[in-house]
């Protein structure tokens, strides 16, 4: 089981991720992604899920027509683990 990120590890790995906000109420992150097309959002979504099953760590997200809406929290441990961290890293790349 993953561990819950707090204090200064917390903090570094959210400073490597500055268009990641927090989510009121929860202790996730969340990004919204505005692509031309729908098929770029989807070849994006695409991307983002086969990482995520070799991961086994499975984002919330939201899809209409070109705008994805990603959530990553970690219910296992009831908060942000370094494996969002890992996966928003990851999806920073997977959008061109």
């Amino acid at each position: 089981m993953a561990e819950k990120l707090n204090g200064d590890d917390r903090a570094a790995a959210l400073s490597a991720l500055p268009d990641w906000s927090a989510v009121e109420g929860r202790d996730a992150i969340f990004r919204r992604f505005k692509f031309k097309t729908f098929n770029e959002a989807w070849g994006f979504m695409s991307r983002v899920a086969l990482r995520a099953e070799q991961m086994d760590h499975h984002p919330e997200w939201f899809n209409v027509y070109s705008t994805v809406e990603v959530t990553l929290t970690t219910h296992d441990c009831g908060g942000l683990s370094i494996k969002d961290i890992e996966l928003a890293k990851f999806i920073e790349t997977a959008t061109g």
